[in-house]
């Protein structure tokens, strides 16, 4: 038997969890990350964190795991797992650091770089496939509306 509705009822604002943007936002994310896990995982047995680890790597250069954490959007467990892996496979070293002897830095080994240069085109392909069926101009506001909302979330957890 159905509950009667209330005047609090009809009062109390309405969310549908699959028009609510941080959920939809979620959702592509994931969808996302998945299709390209495929490559990356399935071909070179890697796992997303790792993949983000090499990522960050190649593109930072030699840098500590606090530095990862922070570009790869990853916690401290995460990395540390992930990096730990990595050098079990031989595809990073740790190095100490020349300012400060406790901190090590992190770097691609040469077959961690040569397999981030195996899979590099194969991930933009997947991209590429996916804003493929934007315009131009699609892809620019795309890029802006991704920025403004970036932008403006780190404004709302600036103020907590």
């Amino acid at each position: 038997m159905a509950t009667p509705k209330t005047k609090r009822d009809e009062a109390s604002p309405k969310l549908t969890l699959n028009a609510f943007l941080p959920y939809r936002l979620v959702v592509l994310a994931d969808e996302i990350s998945r299709t390209v896990a495929h490559i990356y995982s399935d071909r070179f047995n890697l796992t997303r964190p790792e993949w983000r680890v090499m990522a960050s790597l190649q593109e930072l250069g030699p840098v500590s795991a606090t530095e990862i954490c922070a570009h790869s959007t990853q916690d401290k467990m995460t990395v540390s797992r992930a990096v730990a892996s990595l050098e079990a496979s031989g595809l990073l070293h740790r190095n100490d650091d020349p300012q400060d002897r406790r901190n090590k830095r992190l770097e691609l080994t040469q077959a961690g770089r040569v397999l981030y240069q195996k899979l590099v085109p194969l991930v933009l392909a997947r991209e590429e496939y996916l804003i493929e069926t934007l315009s131009p101009e699609e892809r620019t506001f795309l890029d802006k509306l991704l920025t403004t909302l970036l932008q403006r979330a780190r404004e709302l957890e600036k103020r907590g």
